[in-house]
């Protein structure tokens, strides 16, 4: 099997887009502020293991849960096509928890970086692309995630307010394709 690049790059991205990290920064920045620090490591480590886990179990358990990949994929990508909308239009669909007491793992690396959005769309990728390139987007994911925690002053400053609008719009109207592609490939698979 030939090593495909376009595989590895679209799960990158799209795990790029949805876990948001750039958008995040300021949240971050004033979780940092009210928790006294982010333990980079513990995030980094707790949001891979909540993706890898979802990756190789998820399926499992929607099968206990009587679903199939594809009716996941169909559904993971409405919550990929509304959160490219949401950072499209800057309007919140979503609501976070801001609960900022319990430290790096809740909320940093649930849901901030490991979310349902993330997770959902995991599932999604399962249904479209081969597990290796997926773990490799994952693991590629978490290389920033944890680049960008350890750097959260320096990021902020490089890219200003209007840097990280511009890469969140973006990343946004990236999203909304994708689920567009991911919907239409496994909805096709209803009718027969």
């Amino acid at each position: 099997m030939a090593f495909n690049i376009d595989q590895l790059l679209t799960i990158t991205f799209t795990l790029f887009a949805v876990i948001d990290i750039v958008g995040s920064i300021p949240l971050l920045i004033s979780l940092k502020g009210k928790m006294g620090g982010i333990k980079t490591l513990q995030a980094t480590f707790v949001s891979g293991a909540l993706m890898i886990l979802f990756l190789f179990l998820g399926e499992a358990f929607l099968k206990m849960l009587g679903l199939d990949i594809r009716s996941f994929a169909v559904g993971g990508s409405v919550v990929i096509f509304l959160l490219g909308l949401e950072m499209v239009l800057g309007h919140e669909i979503f609501k976070g928890d801001k609960d900022a007491h319990a430290g790096s793992v809740v909320p940093i690396a649930f849901p901030i970086i490991a979310g349902s959005g993330t997770l959902t769309t995991i599932m999604s990728l399962k249904a479209n692309f081969e597990t290796t390139y997926i773990l490799a987007g994952i693991m590629i994911n978490l290389g920033v995630v944890y680049a960008v925690l350890r750097s959260l002053k320096f990021v902020e400053k490089l890219l200003g307010p209007a840097g990280l609008l511009a890469v969140r719009k973006f990343f946004g109207v990236i999203l909304l394709a994708i689920a567009v592609k991911i919907f239409s490939s496994n909805i096709a698979a209803f009718g027969k």
